[in-house]
């Protein structure tokens, strides 16, 4: 079967993530994979946080692990040299998508994970880039499109929405408990309180949301 996934890594303003989730739900993601820390700013996400799963990894290499146990291919969202249309529709089989910090587009490490990349043609001259919602809405379409998804069932001039998924905690990606014991024993080697990055940079717990999803 083929599944679509987002991974949101360094998405640097705090609406964003919640956007991204709404966008998710309606283009038929699979997960959301967060990198780093647990914790989410569902603003702007109208309820659709409650109809996406979330998953967490520490690092954007565990991330790619599970995503491979899971013959996925990453693709990243960017202008690149070799970056595709993503209207030419390059995809092989299921695929997890990685975007870009809004300022500063995706970084060596986040590419260094990337099989293949895709851009979004632009045909007016007034912006240099896109809204991470607004390109993610945009590659997420046109992978269903390719991965022949099914359209939802509509009810007059809306779609009809799904019952929602029981969450245990609002705002909050779930562990099982191996995890959470690994993440502890992550923290004392580090000894770090908090967000888990490959770089080995350490984030102060009372200023992990605003380090992740700080405004710019």
């Amino acid at each position: 079967m083929i599944e679509s996934y987002v991974v949101v890594h360094n998405i640097a303003k705090r609406h964003n993530v919640g956007t991204l989730a709404r966008s998710a739900t309606a283009f038929g993601v699979t997960e959301m994979i967060l990198v780093g820390r647990r914790d989410f700013n569902a603003f702007g996400s109208h309820g659709s946080t409650s109809h996406v799963k979330f998953r967490h990894f520490h690092s954007l290499a565990d991330a790619r692990v599970f995503l491979k146990s899971r013959d996925c291919d990453i693709c990243g969202v960017e202008i690149t040299e070799n970056a595709k249309p993503v209207n030419d529709h390059p995809f092989k089989k299921s695929t997890a998508f990685l975007l870009g910090n809004e300022g500063t587009g995706l970084s060596a490490k986040e590419c260094e994970i990337c099989d293949f990349f895709v851009y979004i043609p632009q045909y007016g001259s007034g912006t240099a880039s896109l809204n991470v919602t607004v390109a993610a809405s945009i590659v997420l379409h046109q992978f269903g499109v390719w991965a022949g998804f099914s359209e939802r069932t509509r009810d007059g001039n809306k779609f009809v929405v799904a019952a929602r998924q029981k969450q245990v905690r609002r705002n909050y990606c779930a562990e099982s408990a191996d995890s959470i014991i690994e993440e502890r024993r992550s923290r004392r080697e580090n000894a770090s309180n908090g967000f888990f990055d490959e770089s080995g940079n350490e984030v102060s717990s009372s200023n992990l949301l605003d380090a992740l999803f700080a405004d710019a």
